[in-house]
């Protein structure tokens, strides 16, 4: 074997081993993400064989992805069906949903544009906290009780799911105390978590540069731990524009590093969703367009 692959492998046998070094291991939040990443864009609905060789690449037993899937498919984010003596899984109206508003900041080419407008929504004295969530998924940031600002203008859909409903809304385009707001922000534990996953994927990132790609099912492991870890920070960041990021903000050193090794994994791994008998992507090259798309 090429001495050169070998370093390949050893840097995602360190990646795996930090995987499972951080504590207990939620395998079905890295189900989510190979759905989201792989399974959706392909029809949506993988066969248990097929988790089963990914997880199993990352070190999961068969057991513990099993006791996942139980899970998943009772809090109503999976639909199992069996055909023959085989199962198939797929996102049920849940999932897709939440994977959906997920997808757009995970795969982002970077910081959201801003003219300088923000919203501001009061809620009602004792709102309720399903609200405050929605508001959180939004790309609010609760800065007082019952008061929530985020850097864009959203207006009302008026739909059942309106975060947004029943609260007082304001808009505007004026902030006194700009490095004030940096602030408030909660950036220093993203901000690490940044840098850490930075340090964590430099030597992969080198070992990458240095040789081929690795063969199908590790590229599509690699893939599906570089997104998952990367998925746990970014959907943690308000997402803020650059006019309201720290000088030394570290996400977009790190976007740029995920973005390289993506794109460098893509071909092997998609080889091995090919083989695998998925469908091909509902749209041509959305995979190469993540991330911005281009080189």
């Amino acid at each position: 074997m090429d001495a050169r692959q070998e370093t390949v492998e050893d840097a995602l046998a360190g990646l795996i081993e930090r995987l499972h070094g951080r504590g207990r291991l939620r395998v079905w939040s890295l189900v989510i993400t190979l759905f989201g990443d792989a399974v959706v864009p392909r029809g949506g609905e993988a066969p248990l064989a097929c988790l089963q060789e990914v997880m199993a690449r990352l070190g999961i037993e068969a057991g513990a992805l099993r006791t996942a899937m139980s899970r998943l498919a009772s809090d109503g984010w999976v639909v199992r069906e069996r055909r023959g003596r085989n199962s198939f899984f797929s996102l049920d109206a849940h999932g897709q949903h939440a994977f959906d508003l997920a997808t757009r900041r995970i795969y982002a080419a970077g910081p959201p544009d801003w003219d300088g407008s923000w919203t501001v929504a009061i809620a009602p004295p004792g709102g309720n906290g399903s609200q405050a969530e929605g508001l959180a998924e939004s790309g609010f940031l609760k800065i007082a009780s019952g008061v929530h600002l985020l850097p864009r203008t959203l207006e009302m859909n008026g739909g059942r799911d309106d975060p947004l409903a029943g609260m007082l809304v304001i808009h505007g385009t004026s902030a006194e105390h700009p490095e004030m707001l940096r602030s408030l922000w909660p950036s220093e534990e993203i901000g690490t978590a940044y840098r850490t996953l930075i340090e964590d994927y430099a030597p992969f990132a080198g070992a990458l540069a240095q040789a081929s790609a690795p063969g199908p099912l590790d590229a599509m492991a690699a893939r599906t731990l570089l997104i998952h870890d990367w998925r746990r920070i970014v959907l943690r960041d308000p997402g803020l524009p650059v006019a309201l990021l720290p000088q030394d903000w570290p996400g977009e050193k790190a976007r740029s590093l995920v973005r390289g090794i993506y794109r460098r994994l893509l071909p092997a791994s998609e080889q091995w969703l090919d083989g695998a008998s998925l469908p091909p992507p509902l749209k041509p090259g959305i995979f190469a367009m993540r991330f911005g798309g281009g080189d």
